[in-house]
């Protein structure tokens, strides 16, 4: 739907407004016949039609374009009322500038920020709702630590509340003690399969250095014998000498 011809100041151009809704465009396109539509407007009409609502020609969506130039700089010279009018707000934008002016608008209707409020208060009021709002959040007077709701003050039991919240940290303790375990028992496990590991490898190289201390000792052995061997040669040598 487009923008409503009262709200403006002054004549608005008749190929300035929507050929549906006979409204002045909003968020315009235009079919090749260069008939101007609202966006939404089009939209829904070819949800259910298949040609332009103003010549019957054939149209398509997908060669629906963006207004010429010139009409959009007409548009957007355009000045209209903001929405809050009603409202007390007095500001009169261009087209162009409107929904950014009327989002900022003190006089819009916003609801309150508080959850659970259902309250709707213009801009310009609402911290005063705010600060008397029965939705709204303060520490406990009591001391207890707690924040409750205005609308809670008298169903609110500071013992209770700190029993829950007591038994809300038991539970995280808890839950913190038993990840710390499993992480404990998790390292002790690989630690426990690294000490197996080196104890095998250790195990390993000792009967290794047991074979080659076996190996140097059968030598030293053969090495004795055959020094015996050649003592007593040499000894069997020299009496022989001796005789001859």
């Amino acid at each position: 739907m487009g923008y409503d011809t009262e709200r403006f100041v002054g004549y608005v151009n008749e190929g300035l407004l929507c050929s549906i809704c006979r409204a002045v465009l909003e968020e315009a396109v235009q079919a090749p016949c260069e008939h101007a539509f609202c966006a939404a407007c089009i939209r829904g009409w070819l949800r259910h039609h298949s040609s332009c609502p103003e010549d019957r020609q054939p149209l398509d969506g997908a060669l629906l374009r963006p207004l010429y130039r010139y009409m959009k700089n007409d548009l957007n010279r355009l000045q209209l009322h903001c929405k809050n009018r009603e409202h007390g707000c007095e500001m009169v934008c261009s087209l162009e500038s409107i929904d950014r002016h009327e989002r900022e608008c003190e006089y819009s209707q916003i609801l309150c920020s508080n959850p659970g409020c259902p309250v709707q208060t213009e801009r310009r009021n609402l911290d005063g709702h705010l600060a008397v709002c029965d939705y709204r959040s303060r520490a406990c007077p009591n001391g207890c630590g707690c924040t409750v709701l205005g609308a809670e003050d008298t169903q609110h039991n500071c013992v209770a509340e700190l029993r829950t919240e007591l038994e809300l940290l038991r539970s995280e303790m808890i839950c913190r003690v038993e990840e710390a375990k499993h992480e404990m028992e998790s390292r002790l496990d690989s630690q426990r399969r690294h000490m197996v590991q080196k104890e095998s490898i250790l195990q390993n190289e000792i009967e290794e250095l047991k074979s080659q201390m076996s190996r140097v000792l059968a030598d030293v052995r053969s090495l004795m014998a055959a020094e015996r061997r050649h003592r007593q040669e040499l000894e069997q040598a020299e009496l022989e000498k001796r005789e001859l």
